[in-house]
């Protein structure tokens, strides 16, 4: 049995959705569908999730919302009307979307969440309702009825293990079931969602849950590549890769994935493949255990993102100051602040952020504190900073990788901020400049893409 998740993309018009059901139609083992929410038709377009925000708002404001309600229902109303669907069969998507305001929600967080979620809710149900009319044995599961829990955070709730439990339980024969992505209930009865990357998140929990042989999930590209196409020219396809080095990449901004959706996936060691949509019999990227990998390359990709920021620290005899650290980041709790990495020296510390979790005032107060309390002989705040992650198995058994990795950046006058390598030996990562990040990218991707011979182990 196969678990297949459709993105937005795949499921935006009427012609999308009947590529995504002859998708279904061509494999019996496709046995369970989780939808995204309507995306965008073309650029100009808005998706449906966006215009369920929008309803949000001018609810919390007690404005009319006549006109949003039915733009959103025309979406579906235009999907369905494709496929000569009764409009009197989508009579429940309307009455759903108009008593939305009505429910009762613990706060605004909530509200939020259950109008977000409803793009993803109202588009399996229509789903289910196509298969059904034309002759495909298929129904609609809601994830209240298949047992899906989740944490109390309605808008980055996270699966409770009951889950597993419930979706074990669940019985179907020969039918499709449709499963809605991105959310789930807490036990209080409320819905909440995943964060950003919330259908995948869903795909990977039914394939662990159900005991999938297989986890497909269908985008809008042909495989993940080597590098980013937005800065390597046609970078080469990967066709086959292990959780560990999807992780890694994901980390570092390959945006197939956000790099926790795919661990319940992970936990049950399921294949995962990435496949398009509009192409799907090419073979896809395959995503499997390291057991059943082998690499025939040093390196299988490498990803940047320009999201971080870093704070220096120096003073002399850091490293004999018994306590240093522990003050350090006592001060990172007291603002609620995570850091990412913390190479450092015998004199000095550099710390590494994502700078979503950070504003301003906190930076400045974050700061001061610090000089305050340890002293410091220099204190630097970097927010130009970029982590280029290089990820491969075959590094494993290779030496001098990382040479290979600065000798073309240094041929190219590209300063490294710092280097720092996993234990697993199967990443390494830098810091440089923001603006150096993307001509990094390059000069890797080309020493060992372009450069370096494909190598049988």
């Amino acid at each position: 049995m196969k678990v297949v998740k459709f993105g937005g993309s795949s499921l935006a018009d009427g012609p999308q959705f009947e590529k995504v059901i002859q998708i279904i139609a061509a494999d019996s083992a496709r046995q369970v569908i989780v939808t995204s929410a309507p995306g965008k038709r073309e650029k100009s377009d808005t998706k449906v999730t966006d215009l369920l925000i929008k309803y949000a708002k001018l609810t919390l404001m007690q404005k009319n919302a006549t006109e949003i309600v039915q733009t959103i229902f025309n979406r579906y109303l235009s999907i369905a009307t494709y496929f000569n669907l009764p409009e009197a069969e989508l009579i429940p998507i309307k009455e759903a979307l108009v008593n939305l305001p009505h429910r009762d929600y613990p706060s605004t967080d909530y509200l939020m969440a259950a109008f977000k979620a409803h793009g993803e809710r109202l588009n399996a149900r229509l789903m289910a309702l196509i298969l059904t009319h034309l002759g495909i044995n298929a129904r609609f599961i809601d994830p209240s009825e298949a047992g899906i829990r989740v944490t109390d955070e309605p808008n980055n709730a996270s699966v409770e293990p009951s889950t597993y439990a419930y979706l074990a339980a669940l019985s179907y024969g020969n039918e499709k079931l449709v499963f809605p992505g991105f959310f789930g209930f807490t036990d209080a009865g409320q819905i909440a969602t995943f964060s950003r990357g919330g259908s995948d998140i869903t795909g990977a929990i039914l394939a662990r849950g159900l005991n999938a042989d297989l986890y497909e999930n269908f985008t809008d590209v042909d495989a993940i590549c080597a590098a980013d196409p937005r800065i390597v020219n046609n970078p080469l396809e990967i066709t086959r890769m292990t959780y560990r080095e999807m992780r890694e990449l994901s980390y570092a901004g390959f945006s197939v994935f956000h790099d926790e959706a795919i661990i319940p996936a992970i936990e049950a060691q399921i294949p995962i493949n990435v496949k398009n949509t509009n192409h799907p019999n090419l073979p896809g990227t395959l995503i499997v255990p390291e057991s059943q990998f082998e690499p025939i390359r040093t390196i299988t990709g490498v990803a940047s993102s320009n999201r971080f920021a870093a704070l220096y620290l120096h003073r002399y005899l850091l490293n004999k100051e018994v306590g240093f650290t522990l003050k350090l980041l006592q001060i990172l709790y007291k603002y609620d602040v995570s850091y990412e990495h913390m190479p450092s020296g015998i004199d000095d510390l550099t710390i590494i952020f994502d700078k979503s979790q950070l504003d301003e005032q906190t930076i400045q107060a974050m700061l001061h504190d610090i000089q305050e309390t340890l002293q410091p002989d220099q204190l630097n705040w970097i927010d130009d900073y970029a982590i280029i992650m290089v990820v491969g198995e075959g590094m494993r058994n290779q030496i001098g990788v990382i040479e290979q990795i600065i000798a073309p950046l240094a041929e190219n006058k590209i300063g490294v901020h710092m280097i720092n390598q996993g234990a697993s030996r199967i990443s390494i990562m830098l810091g440089t400049r923001q603006a150096d990040s993307k001509a990094a990218v390059k000069q890797i991707y080309n020493q060992f893409f372009v450069n370096e011979p494909i190598s049988i182990s």
